[in-house]
């Protein structure tokens, strides 16, 4: 081992030990040992090993540990360090503006174990509820995260789309002459891309010497495809084909492989024959055009023979803000803001759900809160009718799958938003445990965030998912797809099971602030995923169906 490398398993011992919170005076000795051996002139692994231990600054104790790494090219102390820190600790190690100190905040006050995790708390305005953390703090450790992740190579919808649309873009102008479209999963609206495609009629030659020219790198060159990534790292892949045969490119590269083999066999769909339009490709089989994000299941297939496709919700079929958090828990803005943001953007009403007092990590609100807040929002409905602004909460599903309220507090809400915020790590058997009994309290409307999953970040607990989905049934819950483009929970590969029970869906934003109203836009376009319609979509009802909705789930309270 060289000085450097011994150098750096000191100072990341250093680290880990703060981040441990052990005693600071044993971490500042291995923080000075790593600076003392960078800066020695002479390699250690050139001098006897008797005589490293009256090097200036080297004393008994890291006088062992070097001759311990000279010898065997490891330090057990670290290595028994790393082992007991979760990998997402040691990752945040490469975030700018979050020492040990901070990160040991995080782990041990927050919760938080992962990257994923803790952009979800800055986005959540979580950070500056702690001591060291303000809101300039905030927002650069959400800067350095976002670009932490974005130099690892899979990005969710969101972060990509503005890229995207930059690059056709750029294709367009750089090229007027020729044809160009995305394809590919961005097309087809799969909540992470790990490649941006397009297909194009520009030669190949051509699409080469422009991102040669611009720093782009060649991934793949074969068969008329070319692929490049650039200094974002993001994978941009090409098909160059002729103009003649573009749509029908088009349409197989829209495709997965598992729609396109069944497309082939119930249509017997000849690719030779050229097509002007993707359109024209439907109707020489009689099939209704299947739009591009239902092209996943060859199932869809049969439907469209029949003509029998559902009208896929929009984002304009959003009536409602269902699921939001103010000031008085978590979020960035006031009541009275987040109110008037809706009536701006033409939604109908704002169902204010802040966090329940056992969240105390969000400021979730004790009795005497919730009944301040509720005198609030009826002077805000006197002044603002006919809009309407709904009492709930997010009620945290405990241990035993109880509500953090008495029935005497429950029964004061117009609805209550039961979800899962902690103790994450379980059993299949103890997560059903709790939705379970979540699900059968009579207090429970909407079920939130059904696995408590975070994107590229942190897997759901597990969960049977058709047993979940018939007990919503049997209980009348209805079940939020959470908008947040690092959740999108309920996945949408499970939504067709629920619209079969006739359980409703709820596209929710979980807005912690209002510019958060904009997620609905990714839950719509999951929800378009899985077939939903506008009337299977609780956030769609108008509010005279909204309040009869709830009329309903009062009589189901007793």
């Amino acid at each position: 081992m060289n000085n450097y490398s011994i150098a750096d398993n000191f100072s990341l011992l250093a680290k880990l030990m703060d981040i441990h919170q052990e005693n600071s005076f044993k971490a500042k000795s291995y923080s000075i040992a790593a600076y003392t051996v960078e800066k020695l002139t002479v390699e250690l692994s050139t001098i006897d090993q008797n005589k490293i231990f009256s090097l200036k600054g080297i004393g008994e104790s890291v006088g062992h540990k070097i001759v311990e790494q000279l010898q065997t090219g490891s330090l057990k102390i670290l290595e028994d360090y790393i082992a007991k820190t979760p990998q997402g600790v040691l990752e945040m190690l490469h975030i700018k503006g979050i020492g040990p100190k901070k990160i040991a905040t995080i782990w041990h006050e927050m919760g938080i174990e992962n990257l994923g995790e803790l952009l979800y708390a800055c986005n959540e305005n979580r950070l500056t509820l702690f001591k060291g953390f303000g809101e300039k703090t905030q927002q650069g450790v959400k800067e350095a995260i976002e670009f932490y992740m974005g130099t690892q190579g899979s990005y969710l919808y969101q972060q990509i789309e503005n890229y995207a649309f930059t690059i056709d873009e750029k294709l367009n102008l750089i090229f007027p002459d020729s044809i160009h479209a995305l394809t590919g999963t961005f097309r087809r609206q799969l909540e992470i891309i790990e490649k941006l495609e397009w297909v194009t009629t520009a030669d190949i030659s051509e699409i080469k010497s422009f991102f040669i020219t611009n720093d782009f790198k060649i991934v793949t060159e074969e068969n008329g495809y070319i692929c490049f990534v650039g200094k974002e790292n993001v994978t941009l892949g090409f098909y160059s084909i002729e103009e003649t045969f573009f749509y029908n490119q088009l349409f197989v590269t829209s495709c997965s492989d598992e729609f396109l083999q069944s497309w082939i066999n119930n249509t017997g769909w000849d690719i030779t024959q050229p097509y002007q339009s993707e359109e024209e490709i439907f109707e020489a089989s009689n099939c209704a055009f299947i739009p591009i994000c239902l092209r996943e299941s060859g199932s869809v297939i049969s439907n469209a023979l029949q003509q029998k496709l559902p009208v896929l919700i929009k984002q304009q079929d959003i009536k409602g803000i269902i699921h939001s958090h103010s000031r008085w828990s978590d979020g960035m803005n006031t009541i009275e803001e987040m109110a008037a943001a809706c009536i701006e953007q033409g939604f109908e009403y704002l169902v204010m759900s802040d966090h329940s007092k056992t969240a105390s990590y969000a400021q979730g609100l004790p009795i005497e809160k919730v009944l301040a807040q509720h005198d609030l929002i009826d002077a805000l409905n006197k002044k603002n009718a006919p809009f309407r602004i709904f009492k709930s909460i997010e009620s945290d599903i405990l241990g035993d799958g109880s509500l953090d309220y008495d029935e005497n507090i429950l029964s004061k809400f117009d609805i209550v938003i039961a979800s899962i915020h902690s103790n994450l790590k379980m059993t299949e058997d103890k997560a059903m445990l709790r939705l379970m009994n979540a699900i059968e309290n009579p207090y429970t409307s909407v079920l939130g965030h059904m696995t408590g999953r975070l994107l590229l970040s942190r897997n759901g607990y597990p969960i049977d998912h058709k047993k979940i989905i018939e007990a919503c049934a049997a209980n009348d819950v209805v079940i939020e797809l959470n908008a947040h483009p690092r959740r999108l929970d309920i996945d949408w590969r499970w939504i067709n099971y629920a619209l079969k029970k006739n359980v409703l869906i709820s596209i929710n934003p979980d807005a912690h602030s209002i510019d958060g109203f904009n997620d609905c836009k990714y839950g719509v376009l999951v929800a378009q995923k899985a077939g939903l319609t506008k009337e299977q979509n609780l956030s769609s009802f108008k509010l005279t169906e909204f309040e009869s909705f709830l009329v309903r789930q009062h009589q189901k309270r007793g």
